[in-house]
């Protein structure tokens, strides 16, 4: 089973991603982590990855779908957690086109629906404990560059949530529950 877990930043997916692979053996593709993990694995992507890195430039659609072409070429498990791609609809167009190209499919699109304010308040309140206990904090989870990254999110990725609502592979569920409630209704949607 193949999916994607769409949702504003902070909405959850990467935990919710996580118990995925711990409860079904999916493997969790985060391009953020693929990037990283390339970068320093020497390799030629990961050389190319490095450069575009270093100068500060975004990395290429075409890098990052050669990165996941990579993944999903070798053993699957219980199949792949798109965490965090696609962004755009260009990327999803391409991550279609791929998983065609490999005979694979896409089984399921979950969005984590969130109020943005509650969302806000929550991963504020999170910070400020985190750093009142002495614990390390995002830079970017204050509330000013919260608002700043959901406005990007609004403006690139949401598009997504039409996409897939058209193509009949989008289904909801509410990312501001507790974790395992939030998980038992992923697991319902996946059956």
């Amino acid at each position: 089973m193949n999916i994607i877990l769409l949702g504003p930043p902070g909405a959850g997916k990467g935990t919710q991603a996580q118990i995925l692979v711990e409860k079904r053996g999916m493997i969790q593709l985060s391009t953020g982590d693929m990037l990283r993990e390339a970068k320093d694995s020497g390799t030629e992507m990961g050389k190319v990855v490095a450069e575009v890195m270093a100068r500060g430039d975004l990395v290429t659609d075409e890098i990052v779908i050669g990165l996941i072409r990579e993944k999903i070429q070798g053993e699957n498990g219980g199949g792949f957690i798109f965490d965090g791609f696609p962004r755009t609809l260009a990327q999803a167009d391409a991550l279609a086109d791929l998983l065609e190209e490999t005979g694979q499919t896409l089984d399921a699109v979950i969005e984590l629906q969130v109020d943005d304010e509650v969302l806000v308040r929550r991963i504020v309140g999170r910070a400020e404990e985190a750093a009142a206990a002495g614990q390390p904090v995002r830079a970017d989870d204050n509330e000013e560059s919260l608002k700043q990254r959901l406005m990007e999110y609004y403006k690139k990725t949401s598009p997504l949530i039409g996409y897939y609502y058209a193509k009949g592979q989008l289904t909801s569920v509410d990312g501001l529950g507790a974790i395992d409630e939030v998980s038992g209704e992923i697991d319902g949607k996946l059956g």
